[in-house]
């Protein structure tokens, strides 16, 4: 890991002040650039916004914005911000069709006169990284995940991942990953960290009619202190170890909410609710859906967990909520480790032990006032300082110029 310290991580002075304004470095001064980035499709999630806010900071810096994927319902926000979309099966493992994608995205690299592809998934990998040999253009790929290893044929095919001319690993821990895994040369290796769009997870910008509305939407009873664990219902995120920290906590006077979609999982979900009502927690944890008005549900809230008993890449839930002021607490593995301030912003605790889960939940309830407005103070610092959206993709941009421009590159 020690070879991964040297690589660029560091917020420098500039990236601090992003929030107030950024102006985005240019995409080849000499014309306008033209990058097209792949992904499987564009239903909710972080890669996708991720993909959203770099289009739009593309478009900001002159350049032409171009996403293809399967679709998805943030499709429109392309469009919202000036860019461009392209429908195709990108989301299929089907070889066939993998084959075929090859051919498409040469033709839309060829039409559109493509600089730069930048690609974010496996499947999609291999078509964009065939595409990309064809046309000479230089590939950048993001690695999102670990990406379970399996045996050589599934090792084989996440090492697509890290075929591309710049590699971006979303923290260090994937980094080390990459290097550790793949053997990743460091310097194909840029750190760029996940971002949080500090104009929307801003406790200033988040009203108390949207607070009451989910509030009262979500049935919650007044004077409760509200621990939520936010993520789609699946096991490795950790809410089974959750709903026994909250039995071991045992207090009624809390309210507790597990915000996700169980995207099709409808036995995990039946399996949660039934550990509910064994542990007798039904008038404290609540298990609600997807929630389209997240800086609320975090200004509700006066506890977030993140329970993940896999390391999470990144983990965008925990830096979220330090923006809005929240204390969290999340497991001491993956990119949390790289986002907490341990005593400072939250804390970390040991991964699927509830015990030690349960001992943190009550240390942060009873927290002081002024305790609270501390951390909240030295939260929201962390992310501006370290975590904006502005920063992740000015850097981003960054990594664009270096393979146009490899001879100015570092």
């Amino acid at each position: 890991m020690s070879e991964i310290s040297d690589i660029n991580t560091d917020a420098t002075s500039e990236e601090r002040q992003l929030n107030e304004g950024t102006s985005y470095p240019p995409l080849d001064p000499e014309r306008s650039a033209t990058v097209l980035q792949v992904l499987p499709a564009l239903n909710t999630g972080g890669v996708e916004r991720s993909t959203v806010e770099v289009a739009e900071a593309i478009v900001e810096a002159n350049g032409r914005a171009i996403v293809v994927s399967a679709g998805g319902s943030m499709v429109y926000e392309l469009a919202r911000v000036g860019a461009e979309h392209i429908e195709m099966p990108t989301h299929s493992k089907n070889p066939f069709v993998m084959y075929k994608n090859i051919g498409r995205l040469v033709e839309i690299i060829k039409k559109y006169r493509v600089d730069v592809v930048h690609v974010r998934s496996r499947a999609p990998a291999w078509s964009s990284y065939f595409a990309a040999k064809r046309t000479g253009k230089p590939l950048v790929i993001t690695f999102h995940g670990t990406y379970s290893v399996g045996n050589f044929l599934k090792r084989k095919y996440n090492s697509i991942m890290t075929s591309g001319d710049r590699i971006i690993a979303n923290s260090r821990f994937i980094a080390g990953h990459m290097r550790r895994i793949y053997g990743v040369p460091v310097n194909k290796i840029r750190v760029i960290h996940r971002g949080v769009d500090l104009q929307r997870f801003n406790p200033k910008a988040v009203s108390a009619e949207r607070v009451v509305a989910l509030a009262n939407e979500w049935r919650l009873d007044d004077g409760y202190p509200v621990i939520m664990l936010p993520g789609r219902l699946t096991r490795w995120k950790g809410q089974t170890v959750f709903i026994d920290a909250i039995k071991k906590l045992n207090r009624r006077d809390v309210r507790c909410l597990l915000v996700g979609d169980a995207q099709g999982r409808d036995d995990y979900r039946k399996e949660l609710e039934n550990l509910v009502e064994s542990h007798d927690l039904g008038e404290i944890v609540r298990i609600v859906d997807h929630c389209d008005d997240m800086p609320a549900a975090y200004m509700l809230t006066d506890i977030v967990v993140s329970a993940s008993t896999d390391p999470e890449a990144f983990g965008r839930v925990v830096i979220e909520a330090q923006s809005l002021g929240r204390p969290v607490i999340a497991t001491a593995h993956g990119g949390a480790q790289e986002t907490v301030i341990e005593n400072e912003t939250g804390w970390l605790v040991t991964p699927g032990d509830a015990e030690a889960l349960a001992k943190t939940i009550e240390k942060a309830l009873n927290l002081t006032a002024e305790e609270r407005a501390v951390l909240a103070e030295k939260g929201i610092a962390n992310i501006r300082n370290n975590f904006s959206k502005d920063a992740m993709c000015t850097k981003t941009l960054e990594v664009y110029n270096e393979v146009l421009t490899p001879a100015k590159a570092p």
